[in-house]
């Protein structure tokens, strides 16, 4: 008896783990890539106003960031995946560009309940100028693809965007959007933001971004809160630049992501921490080569 009964509560602690790693899974490409998104994004906000381009100060192709993704369910942590950021230097309609992308794998235990398989690519000019943005989303038995391509005509920045549904299959959506201020994706925006210089960030400073998702373009909120040592997955613990992601819900602030940002010249994400309904969930810096600059924001080792 008591044999069955350790059966069924393990039965149902493992069913009920799955179902969270599950949920976690379908939101964890939203919320990693807003993640990315808010890196040093303050710093934009003064400079798309007039224009898109911009000067790279702070990557170089070749660059690799790996990442161990973690979800808290009750007091269980549960290590759900990897996520990798690649940087490379290509071509667009024979023009210079760089390349990002950024996939998001489930690990084998994970696939076993839940298959998780995100890749983010774009491509911006070498003026760091948004070009064409794909997120191809493989979670659970959904497969969907979503694009958009960016146009520039006499100040004003246009994107078209498409979704199409492999799984289940469905008529493809389609939307336009333009604006006089600049309109990214969720990775370039991440190329322009970690070349500002966040010297003059103020404590509590809050900022308003467009950021086409493939689907719709959203008005995004960032609060700047400071700096924190944080330790990684390398043993290692960084000096961050802190930002929140925050949502609006009743005239409340809602926090839904905290961000840390490394405080040297690369500004590469070091963790996150996710606030869900069902739980929590975190991504910690594991490593990185071709980095263009020295990890400066070192402290310690621990």
């Amino acid at each position: 008896m008591k044999t069955r009964k350790s059966k069924a509560g393990t039965k149902i602690t493992v069913m009920a783990i799955a179902t969270a790693v599950g949920a976690v899974a379908i939101k964890w490409k939203r919320l990693f890539v807003l993640w990315m998104v808010g890196m040093c994004c303050l710093g934009i906000s003064q400079s798309v106003q007039a224009q898109c381009a911009a000067r790279n100060e702070a990557f170089q192709s070749g660059e690799h960031v790996m990442y161990d993704l973690y979800f808290n369910w009750k007091f269980i942590w549960k290590k759900v995946g990897l996520a990798s950021l690649t940087t490379n230097a290509t071509t667009y309609h024979s023009e210079p560009a760089f390349r990002f992308n950024l996939l998001s794998v489930g690990s084998k235990k994970t696939d076993f309940f839940f298959k998780m398989r995100d890749t983010l690519t774009c491509y911006v000019s070498d003026r760091l100028e948004p070009l064409y943005f794909r997120k191809a989303a493989e979670e659970g038995s959904r497969h969907t693809v979503d694009e958009a391509w960016f146009s520039y005509n006499d100040g004003v920045a246009s994107v078209k965007q498409r979704r199409t549904w492999y799984n289940p299959v469905r008529e493809p959506q389609e939307m336009e959007y333009s604006d006089s201020r600049c309109i990214f994706d969720m990775l370039s925006i991440l190329a322009q933001a970690r070349s500002y210089d966040p010297k003059d960030y103020k404590v509590g400073q809050k900022i308003l971004f467009p950021m086409a998702t493939g689907r719709r373009v959203e008005e995004q909120t960032l609060i700047y809160r400071g700096k924190e040592d944080v330790k990684a997955n390398n043993d290692t613990v960084y000096r961050c630049l802190v930002f929140s992601f925050v949502e609006y819900k009743k005239g409340k602030e809602k926090e839904v992501i905290t961000f840390f940002v490394s405080d040297d010249r690369n500004h590469l994400p070091i963790r996150l921490d996710m606030y869900l309904n069902f739980g929590s969930a975190k991504a910690f810096f594991k490593s990185v080569r071709g980095n263009r600059y020295p990890m400066t924001s070192v402290v310690g080792k621990k």
